[in-house]
């Protein structure tokens, strides 16, 4: 049965569009965008007063299934990112197994149609089980579905092994994302090295532990010709050398989380909070303010959750054992209308940049436009709704949100996944 969704303002800035328009549904497709539809026997949903823009994808999840399904599992994940506004996910590897080989990316990939409310895109690793000393089955996790690479919540650790990684795995054309960590230098850091980690008694992470390695990764994709994705930047300097690399022609992007835009290492009190334990760390105001502006000014291009849920269980323990890590997926785009949209700092059409059209380009996924013979991925959303945080409410597995109790304004209504509504007014469809 062919859907019309009526009256609903429509932004996709890769078509041009924004403004109040009809969007004809038929069967997984975008029939027609136009004023005043009209189709016998259509059923038809009045959007009006929220926005319509192409599908939301979160480039960075940690689905944690296979092997740590007590945390989340990919039907709870792809819930909550429905929930969230998002119409896709690309799932990390560093699961048990780890997706290092097309075996668990057909998993992945099965268990998602079986049981997921969202698309999912797996990312193999770039090394075997992590460990940065054999380069992975990387043709075998292509030809299943993977698209890209990354050893995400380590980072290969020796430039010669990236090297040869990169090297090699350019003949696939995919993206190789980053997760830029000194281990020799960042050890057992927990917090931001400075003030914050003096005054609470905690090992500091300085902030070079992260830069020398985007520094040296950009210098890799200068010599490979390997196109690079800097994950969660959270740094200003790290941030000029991305702007550097872009000056140069270099096909270097990057990332940056809520949780790095809209909190910092001064967040983090005498409570010990451990949903504030991220990697890399809550960095400083400075850095903060930075990582806005390059929102802002477009040095950065895509705005992720790197949600990473944790059971109750695991994050009660004191600061320093607790795992790194929060969830993203159901405040994500609330937080960036509350913080970014409505004070003006960025406008509709750059956010949909930001949470859509970017994160399809990098990850070479196709693209999804509010356009006649479009796949029908959709979010659809109302910017007035103003709801407090509340973990109760949550339908991801784990609670470890930094953002309990922050008073939000705008949230989803609708998700529409191949023209099949998956969230109706803000429930999710069974």
């Amino acid at each position: 049965m062919a859907l019309i969704l009526k009256n609903a303002h429509v932004v996709d800035p890769s078509v041009e569009l924004d403004g109040v328009v009809d969007v004809l549904i038929e069967g997984d497709k975008i029939a027609r965008v136009a004023e005043n539809i009209e189709v016998e026997g259509a059923e038809v949903r009045d959007l009006s007063g929220k926005y319509l823009v192409p599908g939301l994808v979160d480039m960075h999840v940690h689905l944690r299934e296979p092997g740590f399904e007590h945390k989340e599992d990919i039907a709870s994940g792809t819930r909550a990112a429905v929930k969230g506004g998002f119409t896709g996910v690309c799932a990390m590897p560093n699961t048990n197994p780890v997706a290092d080989n097309g075996v668990v990316i057909s998993y992945m990939i099965a268990r998602a149609a079986e049981v997921g409310k969202c698309r999912v895109y797996p990312s193999g690793a770039m090394s075997k089980g992590l460990k940065g000393e054999i380069i992975s089955e990387m043709g075998d996790m292509v030809a299943r579905g993977a698209v890209a690479f990354t050893d995400d919540g380590r980072g290969i650790q020796e430039a010669g092994m990236m090297r040869r990684v990169m090297d090699y795995g350019k003949m696939f054309g995919k993206v190789f994302m980053s997760h830029c960590q000194d281990e020799s230098l960042v050890g057992a850091g927990q917090v931001n090295e400075g003030v914050v980690s003096t005054r609470l008694g905690l090992l500091g992470w300085p902030a070079q532990g992260e830069e020398l390695q985007i520094a040296r990764d950009i210098m890799m994709c200068e010599l490979t010709g390997c196109p690079l994705h800097i994950q969660h930047i959270s740094t200003a300097v790290g941030l000029d050398m991305v702007r550097a690399a872009k000056e140069k022609g270099l096909p270097v992007t990057c990332e940056v989380t809520p949780h790095h835009l809209f909190l910092s290492e001064d967040d983090i009190d005498s409570t010990y909070n451990t949903s504030l334990k991220v990697n890399p760390p809550l960095r400083t105001q400075e850095d903060r303010e930075a990582l806005i502006e390059g929102v802002k000014d477009g040095s950065i291009d895509a705005i992720v959750t790197d949600h990473a849920p944790h059971a109750e269980w695991e994050k009660a323990h004191e600061f320093e054992y607790a795992p790194f890590g929060m969830t993203g997926l159901e405040t994500s785009l609330a937080l960036v209308l509350t913080n970014l949209v409505k004070p003006g700092v960025i406008g509709y059409s750059e956010m949909v940049e930001l949470m859509a059209i970017a994160p399809r380009e990098i990850l070479g996924l196709e693209p999804v436009k509010i356009a006649e013979g479009s796949v029908a991925d959709i979010t659809v959303f109302d910017p007035t709704v103003a709801w407090t945080v509340n973990d109760d409410e949550f339908v991801s597995k784990s609670k470890n949100s930094g953002f309990i109790g922050f008073e939000l304004e705008g949230r989803a209504t609708d998700v529409f996944v191949g023209g099949v509504a998956t969230l109706e007014n803000g429930e999710i469809v069974e």
